[in-house]
């Protein structure tokens, strides 16, 4: 399944893994909710509650989407966060990797605080 997430005039696609949370997220489309930052990372609270699964990290290559279980919250990552050790993405704390951008996940640099996102099934 592909997804879409729309920040005004930011897209990314995204092909879902066959992961608990990527089923979860999936059956809860379509989504809306207000884009947060965190240095080079786009964050933003869903309704969806998902335990960490074990394959959890905070290291994440750019381009994999992450569900952070204690913030209940898509966070993707594309360089560096207050966190971070060296050119690392560090998200805050271990998340479930339930999806793959299809596109360059820095276009999200331009993504400010508060900027709508809207999460949708693609074809």
């Amino acid at each position: 399944m592909r997804i879409r997430f729309s920040f005004g005039s930011v897209t990314l696609d995204a092909d879902l893994l066959d992961t608990p949370t990527a089923k979860a997220i999936a059956a809860a489309l379509p989504l809306t909710a207000s884009a947060l930052t965190w240095g080079e990372e786009v964050y933003f609270e869903i309704p969806v509650r998902v335990a960490r699964e074990k394959g959890a990290r905070a290291i994440v290559v750019p381009g994999e989407i992450a569900y952070w279980p204690e913030g209940h919250a898509i966070a993707i990552g594309f360089g560096r966060t207050p966190i971070s050790e060296g050119d690392e993405t560090r998200l805050a704390s271990p998340c479930n990797i339930w999806a793959k951008a299809l596109g360059d996940v820095k276009t999200l640099a331009t993504v400010r605080a508060r900027t709508k996102v809207e999460i949708t099934a693609v074809g």
